[in-house]
């Protein structure tokens, strides 16, 4: 059904924040006719449809999805009036240059802030952001769960969207058993999210739609008193928080300013967590907190490491290793290091082997796309393509062991075919204020 007054959009987004704004405030707005989504960042996630189950009555055939490469011919060949931009961990100058392609094609090019896409909580919610990918949300969202539950609090937590298979059946999501990731045939870079929650006890929700996913974690079997939403990439919430925490990174010093949204989920931080200060440059560290001080000088500051554990290092000392690193945090993160890095160095790595030569398929792909990744390799794992390309690179890399530092260990999910040594993260504080004494408040 359309009504010649409504307004033809484009979303532009990366099956995430472009699903949900689509959901809260176009999805039955007679205003609006959304004509296409489309896509970028994620491989594999265009042609794909916005399924009709999904997008309401006035799509009873879907809405396709496109690859972002397309945008300028869409906008001509449907006469759009309006392209929204909507995902996240992008410079500043690609935004921009983004819209002006779209004001050049004829539309506008609109930024859709909190208003009008954030959902209310019946429970008191906790939401953790990040000014990048790769900052540590993990960690901190880890250490702020460990606490509610040690005060007798039932916490859900759900995560920011990651639905890069079948829409219909992501709708709602929740995980509560390990097996229940290869029921949803999540990719490595879900398990990397949900996995640690799972083993750590707790339920996690996910999916599509976040008014339902949130009334469903409301309302779990296993209770809840508080909601934990973990955010992706460096977006800001879809649910309104009672509570802000924001992570930076001072391996990316300014980036804080420079990246969109990043800069908007630290403006709006009640706490902002300085992560990696054992292993970032003093210069780098203060250039972050100039930052803070400029545009947000309330929020109360806690100083981070990321504090690591390695379960074989003898498997490291004098020896050739592979690092493997969490794949989103080296490609749109931009990450030159990672906690393997750091890792294989301080246990005297003898050389950080270059996977760039062995690499194949889907692998050498990636590093054709993001040349900066270095002596790095990327676990991506969105497809079983690339699943087994990464099983078939590090197969053929030259080296003495393979350092995994991946949120979930990848001998669960692929065969190696060498020693692997595994590390691990997690947020140590340093002094006061500390994540105990913020959330003292709250917990009353």
């Amino acid at each position: 059904m359309i009504f010649m007054s409504q307004r033809k959009v484009i979303i532009i987004g990366a099956a995430g924040r472009d699903f949900h704004n689509f959901n809260v405030y176009y999805r039955n707005n007679p205003d609006y006719n959304v004509v296409a989504f489309t896509a970028a960042q994620i491989p594999d996630i265009a042609d794909r449809k916005y399924p009709a189950s999904l997008a309401g009555k006035q799509y009873p055939n879907g809405i396709p999805i496109h690859a972002q490469d397309e945008l300028e011919s869409l906008i001509k060949n449907f006469d759009v009036d309006e392209c929204v931009f909507a995902y996240s961990d992008v410079p500043y100058n690609a935004v921009m240059s983004l819209g002006a392609k779209v004001n050049a094609a004829g539309a506008d090019f609109t930024l859709m802030g909190h208003k009008n896409t954030m959902l209310k909580s019946v429970k008191p919610l906790i939401a953790v952001g990040a000014s990048r990918t790769g900052c540590g949300k993990s960690q901190t969202s880890n250490k702020i769960m460990e606490i509610l539950i040690a005060h007798g609090l039932k916490v859900i937590a759900i995560r920011h969207p990651m639905p890069y298979g079948d829409l219909e059946a992501q709708r709602v999501q929740r995980f509560a058993a390990i097996e229940d990731l290869a029921a949803y045939k999540c990719t490595i870079e879900e398990m990397e999210e949900y996995e640690p929650h799972i083993a750590r006890g707790n339920v996690i929700y996910a999916g599509v739609d976040y008014e339902d996913i949130l009334r469903a974690a409301e309302n779990d079997p296993n209770g809840c008193d508080v909601i934990l939403w973990d955010g992706g990439n460096n977006d800001f919430p879809f649910y309104k928080p009672d509570l802000m925490v924001t992570v930076v990174d001072p391996h990316r010093p300014g980036h804080e300013l420079s990246y969109y949204p990043g800069e908007i989920t630290l403006r709006m931080a009640d706490v902002v967590v300085i992560n990696k200060i054992d292993s970032a440059d003093f210069e780098n560290i203060q250039t972050v907190r100039r930052s803070i001080e400029m545009v947000n000088p309330k929020a109360v500051v806690i100083d981070a490491a990321s504090a690591l554990s390695v379960d074989k290092p003898e498997l490291i000392r004098g020896k050739r290793v592979l690092v493997i690193e969490d794949g989103p945090t080296l490609t749109h993160g931009e990450m030159k290091i990672g906690a393997g890095v750091v890792a294989a160095k301080r246990c005297g790595a003898a050389e950080l082997v270059d996977p760039r030569e062995f690499a194949v398929g889907k692998l050498a792909e990636t590093f054709k796309t993001y040349p900066g990744i270095g002596k790095l390799l990327p676990a991506m794992g969105y497809g079983d393509e690339q699943v087994r390309d990464l099983t078939a690179t590090i197969d053929r890399v030259d080296c003495d062991a393979v350092v995994i530092a991946t949120p979930i260990d990848l001998n669960r999910v692929i065969k190696i075919n060498k020693p692997t040594v595994r590390v691990q993260y997690s947020l140590q504080e340093i002094g006061c204020p500390n994540m105990d004494s913020v959330l003292a408040d709250f917990i009353k």
